[in-house]
């Protein structure tokens, strides 16, 4: 492994919540193109049998993947990053949504790590064998 990183299996090596709104949704929905109206019709969402709005499956991923992508900097890129959709994020009218990220090495080897992720809203888990590959320069 790389001088670059000096990581230990447990290790947190970032940590982050993240507050989505409905305008966050819309704005994603621009950006992306994905302007399937589950992600912003209350009525939409109902008439699928869905609980409410819900956040984008690839906004809930980037999400997921920034902090790692954060505490990377410069020494190293991500080479792999899979996830499992296990639950939806629903995204109050109101209150919104609060996103947590917690990244912590799975495991090292001589190229890199394997950084395990846990996806939560309130006390449900999102994302399921969320795993970002880092390798090291």
């Amino acid at each position: 492994m790389s001088a670059a990183f000096e990581l230990e299996v447990g290790q947190v090596v970032a940590e982050r919540t993240y507050a989505i709104s409905r305008d966050t949704l819309v704005r994603y929905a621009g950006a992306s193109g994905d302007f399937n109206p589950i992600h912003y019709r209350d009525d939409i969402a109902a008439s699928v049998g869905l609980p409410g709005v819900l956040a984008h499956g690839m906004l809930t991923m980037g999400f997921a993947v920034q902090p790692v992508v954060d505490w990377l900097d410069a020494r190293g890129w991500v080479s792999d990053y899979q996830v499992r959709f296990t639950r939806p994020v629903v995204v109050d009218p109101v209150d919104g949504a609060s996103v947590t990220v917690v990244a912590k090495v799975g495991a090292v080897d001589e190229t890199g790590a394997r950084i395990d992720l846990t996806v939560s809203v309130g006390e449900q888990t999102v994302l399921g064998k969320a795993q970002v590959r880092v390798t090291a320069f």
